[in-house]
């Protein structure tokens, strides 16, 4: 069964307007939302170097580059194919000093402040992947992202619109403890604009240190050192045998078969068994191409979704607290169970049916080696802690964490929290076809959802599934929806019982429908695509 997204007719049928060509390649292929990240990536593909050198030098080079998402202090996961394929989950751990009495009064983790920060994982997947796979020396997959730190880069226009909401955030913070965060992000007391020459060679001097020592400074030695101090000056929990204790863990990736094909996903913390679970509930219907621009589909794929996020948000959690089992959540015949709840109206309130037992996206191929890698700080910048000298931002991860007592996902001590950010991979009957992402949050799960869709179902090429129009659902009937969308199909929609909030081309919302990026392989070329949403790009050779 051949992808229809791969027949050399499709590679040119565009459906809805494009800004965007599908990319082809043979040797190798990158794809990010920040142009010169992927070029850093394919830097190290003219190198020599294979599909995981390229894919580190982007994901450091994303550090300075669009730091409204992720950085030094983010959190990462990755599948890699090499023959099979493989799970890195490189997910923080609260404090051991972090205690549920901490937020007695409070309804949530708020997003700002040490209570939010668990121990960032991003340079531990450097590490790990490079010590497995790396073809390059360490310090060469730095090199882009230093000269970009250290010598400024124009900022992109997304990013610097993502810039200017954040003001709105940070710039009236009067506490000391976010003093760094503002004179490094807002130096002039303003995001950069569009176009401005932005630099941070704090940012540079410690990716030099983290390149120099293989990341081993980082947990344990002169910055572990600093971060540790800084907490322990301003009220943060985080010390240094937390940063010790800390290491990424290879995983068994999940997976689901969909009509033919085979989609994995990191297990949980992760929030990637959600599409899985959509994606069983859905496979029971019939999406013929002819019909796939239809008011039927996309309202089951949005009440699919809907139940898949009612079990995720009830069960999903560290591995070692979570009540039920991956298995359990992906069995086929609980999916038709749930299918049988999806009416020819919006369910007001999806619930739980099992029993009680910011973000940046890359991908890379070399054809025989690829990687699907994501890092993330969560909520925009994160914490608003920067550590002073160092230039790393410290994510919010601990935000992921629920206050509701016996909750699988409760805040505690030496936890991981409940994960937005998912890698997605694709494969057929053994043989890889490759990675796929859609960072944003929640809108990840639905973003995989509607990607796989459009390839297998639709059979559009990577580039056009990602020009496709998009849904998220919010919370109880509410849905934003592109403006693409035809307007009888958000008409019937709204008949239906969906509350519907119409997002304009352009308009700041757009960036809430994800950003992702797509590379297949066909034989011995490489495809790729570019979320065209963003400012990013995909490249081969």
């Amino acid at each position: 069964m051949e992808l229809k997204s791969m027949i050399p007719e499709i590679l040119n049928h565009y459906p809805q307007a494009s800004t965007r060509r599908v990319i082809l390649g043979r040797r190798g292929a990158v794809a990010t939302s920040q142009p010169l990240a992927t070029a850093a990536g394919l830097q190290m593909l003219i190198a020599g170097g294979n599909a995981v050198d390229a894919a580190l030098a982007m994901a450091i080079a994303l550090t300075v580059v669009e730091p409204t998402s992720n950085g030094i202090g983010s959190d990462a996961f990755a599948l890699v194919w090499e023959g099979q394929l493989q799970g890195l989950n490189a997910s923080g751990r609260s404090p051991q000093a972090l205690k549920p009495e901490i937020f007695a009064g409070q309804t949530q983790v708020e997003p700002l402040g040490w209570p939010a920060v668990t121990i960032p994982g991003a340079v531990s997947a450097w590490r790990a992947l490079w010590q497995r796979w790396g073809k390059l020396p360490f310090e060469q997959l730095f090199e882009p992202g230093i000269r970009l730190a250290e010598e400024g880069f124009p900022v992109s226009p997304l990013i610097a619109a993502l810039w200017r909401e954040a003001e709105d955030t940070f710039l009236p913070l009067e506490d000391p403890l976010y003093q760094a965060f503002k004179s490094t992000f807002f130096p002039y007391h303003r995001a950069p604009r569009a176009g401005e020459i932005w630099a941070s060679p704090d940012h540079g001097k410690t990716l030099r240190s983290i390149a120099r020592t293989g990341g081993e400074s980082f947990y344990s030695g002169e910055i572990a050192e600093q971060i540790a101090a800084f907490a322990a000056e301003t009220g943060g929990l985080i010390t240094l045998e937390d940063l010790k204790s800390h290491q990424a863990d290879w995983v068994e990736p999940i997976s689901t078969d969909y009509r033919g094909y085979t989609i994995s996903e990191i297990p949980p913390n992760g929030q990637g068994i959600g599409a899985l679970m959509a994606l069983n509930i859905l496979e029971g219907f019939e999406f013929a191409p002819s019909q796939f621009h239809s008011a039927e589909r996309y309202h089951r794929q949005i009440e699919a979704m809907k139940l898949a996020f009612a079990d995720i948000y009830r069960h999903v959690a560290d591995p070692d607290n979570m009540q039920v089992s991956c298995a359990e959540m992906l069995d086929k015949s609980y999916g038709q169970n749930r299918r049988a709840l999806i009416s020819e109206r919006a369910i007001p309130l999806a619930k739980p049916g099992l029993p009680k037992g910011g973000t940046i996206y890359l991908a890379a191929s070399d054809g025989d080696l690829m990687i699907s890698f994501i890092q993330s700080n969560f909520v925009g910048f994160g914490s608003g802690i920067v550590i002073p000298g160092t230039g790393i931002a410290l994510q919010d991860r601990g935000h992921g964490f629920t206050l509701e007592e016996g909750h699988p996902n409760q805040v505690g001590p030496h936890k991981r929290p409940f994960h937005t950010i998912i890698p997605g991979f694709l494969s057929q009957e053994g043989q890889p076809l490759g990675p796929f992402g859609v960072m944003g949050g929640s809108m990840q799960p639905q973003g995989h959802l509607q990607v796989v869709m459009n390839l297998i179902d639709a059979g559009l090429n990577p580039q056009a599934a990602l020009d496709a129009p998009r849904w998220r659902f919010l919370k109880d009937n509410q849905v934003m929806i592109e403006a693409a969308v035809p307007e009888p199909i958000r008409s019937e929609l709204e008949e239906r019982g969906h509350d519907l909030l119409v997002v304009e081309p352009g308009h700041v919302n757009e960036y809430g429908f994800g950003r992702g990026q797509v590379i297949l392989a066909q034989d011995q070329t490489l495809v790729a695509g570019s979320e065209p949403r963003s400012d990013g790009l995909a490249m081969a050779l």
